[in-house]
């Protein structure tokens, strides 16, 4: 340092001394406002402790047998994972992006603090320079989002607080946890499943360069919004994890090459069993409330079977269309683009054109032209002809005479080419409801569910909510009471116009058979083949309907029964799950277990809150029940149900007709399942005249049972309903070898009825 000429010391020591002390005051002060600011804010802030026992809001998830996520109830979706589960690739991805000196600094950015403090002055606004800390801190905490001095202040000291506190892995893991992704979905995992359909550890770097370009601005971003803008934030993502080391630039040039593939919009998801889905959220809300439900992050194993339910929708689905197409006739589309005033044909987009297509499945189409033979069709971004055979079902010979430009109609695809469909026939949504239920006879666990043609159209679910006369299907518990007292297959009855006197302050009892027809003297076996009515009326009055009430009692049937002669003919209600149950007792040697749907219930540590495991009942004996079941393995061999024998596998079952063809059942069985159909309307009106359990009910059954067969029965070796020992076989006159419990067996001499 040069030195000062002599003298100059002298003259400066008092300016030195001076500066000093006002450099000091400065300081003082400079300290002084920010202890006093920190002071000021510091009795404001939350603890930030609370995140010792963090537990954010999280999803409830509902799993099929086989692990797979059936739906998701929460008010925020999110699914906490640790540091570890959020992968490598989507970490650097978030890293590069928000925070690269995140490993660095203290919770605050010098940097980025200096460099927004300019921009704030030349363009008179407060800008962000928030580190991933400060971001934290700015979600974790109710210190307000608008921009501020007073709220940058707070944001930094809680920032500089949980630097503190908790380590940089623990930080990165809250924010990843906590952050939103657009679509109802927080935290990287959640996420991942949205837009990926995979976990946040299994991403590529293209994906998870997705995600990390998603946090900016989740609902500009998000590709489901903005495809284009999201592949250049993207790339963008991709461009600083090579800046910042994570990337080679190979690897991100073979990454930014990649298209944006997602899962699918999320408007188009739908459980593929929403009936089974909604039932059991309305048991974990009785059970444990909606703040847990929707909040807790409780996992539900279920007992649904997936690829069953897959058979069970189709099977309902197709019925039902067949039925209203046979009985109704062609009805005009609810939507029209061009009415509403607020689309074009253009700009139309249906959320399910989002989703592959497969054979078969059915789509909504938009009309974009006519002409007399045809309609011109959009599909996505497919187009294709709707000649007159696609819509030969309606009757009409011109597309002219059933649609309007810019209709949207369903249809069926019936063939496709690189997963585009190239032609489909007209389908219409069914006025007329169905239900399905299967049920596993040894455990009493529902393995599917169907409880009406579209969860959108009505969530009443008709397997378990609704209650509606039983017809015929009942008839098996009258006959069981009588198997149980003593009568036998070839016990024989008259089968004749009848008249019982019920009281005195009464009209006169007289039932009639379904095709006013009587057939004289019948065996017990032929009155239930033929679903005869006043052989089984006779029996309840022979038996008593006390009797018989009891029976039904023991069978699970919960509401009351009034003890009349009507019964005998199915006069009272019931639901679905409730005779399906029923009659899973018969296949299982009389013991009906009660049905459940919950396997276990577990918090979001793994705790167990509740286990459910088969509840047995016994219904009957077992002699008794498989004496029933051989009765109702005729009914299909030779009786009302013959169109399933054509499944040439082990069955027993029921058909079901109530008056004025407002109700249809089949209920029926083999050793493994049970499953139960009904077809009706809400409201109690005919569903045509003819349309009886057999030509209704039982064509949904034996679509199901035929798939279920391939899937899981074996051709070579099928299953066997098992005879207690003291069942004896009998073969008699008429070819059929029947079955008897010991000691009521027929004389070698006996020749039954034909």
């Amino acid at each position: 340092m040069p030195k000062l000429p002599l003298g100059t010391s002298s003259l400066l020591q008092p300016i030195v001394r001076q500066a000093s002390i006002f450099i000091a005051f400065l300081v003082t002060a400079l300290l002084g406002a920010a202890t006093g600011v920190i002071f000021a804010y510091a009795e404001d802030l939350p603890q930030i402790t609370a995140l010792d026992d963090y537990q954010p809001r999280t999803i409830t998830r509902l799993l099929a047998t086989d692990g797979q996520e059936l739906d998701q109830f929460a008010t925020e979706k999110r699914v906490v994972v640790t540091y570890d589960d959020i992968g490598p690739k989507l970490r650097a991805a978030i890293l590069a992006t928000e925070d690269a000196g995140f490993n660095q600094h203290f919770g605050l950015s010098a940097s980025r603090i200096l460099i927004t403090a300019v921009r704030d002055l030349l363009t008179g606004e407060l800008a962000g320079a928030s580190t991933l800390t400060q971001q934290l801190a700015r979600n974790l905490f109710p210190i307000g989002r608008e921009k501020t001095v007073e709220r940058k202040i707070k944001e930094a000291l809680l920032a500089i607080q949980l630097e503190r506190r908790y380590t940089k892995r623990e930080i990165f893991t809250f924010y990843a946890n906590q952050i939103y992704f657009g679509h109802g979905a927080y935290g990287v995992e959640a996420a991942a499943r949205l837009y990926f359909g995979k976990a946040a550890n299994d991403l590529t770097f293209e994906e998870a360069a997705t995600l990390a370009g998603i946090i900016q601005a989740p609902g500009r971003i998000s590709p489901f919004v903005n495809s284009k803008r999201s592949l250049q934030r993207r790339n963008f993502v991709l461009g600083r994890m090579e800046t910042e080391g994570y990337l080679s630039e190979r690897e991100r040039s073979l990454a930014a090459s990649q298209p944006i593939v997602t899962r699918g919009h999320p408007t188009s998801k739908q459980s593929p069993a929403p009936y089974f889905a909604e039932h059991i959220r309305q048991k974990l809300q009785q059970t444990y409330g909606t703040t847990a439900l929707y909040e807790g992050g409780l996992t539900v194993e279920t007992t649904l079977d997936p690829e069953l339910q897959a058979l069970a929708n189709k099977a309902v689905d197709r019925a039902l269309r067949r039925l209203d197409k046979r009985r109704n006739p062609y009805r005009p589309p609810a939507l029209n683009v061009l009415a509403t005033e607020t689309t074009s044909l253009e700009d139309f987009l249906s959320p399910r054109w989002h989703l592959p297509f497969a054979q078969d499945d059915i789509v909504p189409a938009l009309v974009t032209e006519l002409t007399s033979q045809s309609a011109r069709i959009r599909i996505g971004k497919v187009f294709l002809n709707l000649p007159q055979k696609a819509f030969a079902w309606t009757r009409r010979t011109s597309a002219q005479q059933l649609f309007e430009v810019g209709d949207v109609i369903e249809v069926q695809i019936t063939e496709l080419a690189d997963g585009l469909p190239t032609q489909a026939v007209l389908e219409q949504p069914p006025l007329v409801e169905g239900a399905l239920l299967a049920i596993n006879n040894r455990t009493g666990e529902i393995l599917s569910m169907v409880g009406g043609f579209d969860f959108d159209r009505s969530e009443f679910n008709r397997a378990t909510q609704a209650f509606r006369q039983m017809g015929s299907t009942f008839k098996p518990i009258v006959y069981t009471a009588a198997i149980d007292r003593g009568f036998t297959a070839t016990s024989t009855f008259i089968d004749e116009p009848v008249t019982f006197e019920i009281s005195e302050d009464q009209p006169l009892y007289e039932p009639e058979n379904y095709d006013n027809e009587y057939k004289g003297a019948v065996t017990l076996r032929r009155a239930l083949e033929q679903s005869r009515n006043i052989p089984t009326v006779k029996l309840v009055h022979e038996l008593g309907p006390p009797v018989v009430v009891e029976y039904a009692k023991r069978f699970g049937f919960q509401r009351n029964i009034e003890p009349y002669l009507s019964l005998a003919l199915g006069a009272p209600e019931s639901s679905l799950v409730e005779i399906t149950s029923a009659y899973s007792a018969f296949a299982n040697g009389g013991v009906r277990m009660t049905p459940y749907s919950i396997i276990s219930v577990s918090d979001r540590e793994g705790n167990i809150l509740e286990e459910n495991t088969s509840s047995p009942n016994q219904a009957t004996r077992a002699d008794t029940a498989f004496v029933m079941t051989h009765l109702l393995q005729g009914v299909i061999k030779r009786g009302t149900g013959v169109s399933a024998s054509e499944l040439e596998w082990p069955l027993g079952g029921k058909t079901g007709t109530t008056d004025e063809y407002t109700d249809a059942w089949f209920v029926g069985f083999d050793p493994n399942i049970t499953v139960g159909v009904w077809v009706g309307h809400d409201e109690k009106k005919p569903l045509g005249k003819g349309e009886t359990g057999a030509s209704a009910a039982l064509p949904i059954w034996i679509d199901f049972m035929e798939g279920y067969i391939d899937l899981r029965g074996d051709r070579e070796n099928p299953p066997e309903f098992n005879a207690p020992s003291n069942i004896v076989f009998s073969p008699l006159d008429s070819g059929i070898i029947e079955a008897f419990i010991n000691g009521t067996q027929p004389s070698p001499s006996f020749s039954a009825l034909e």
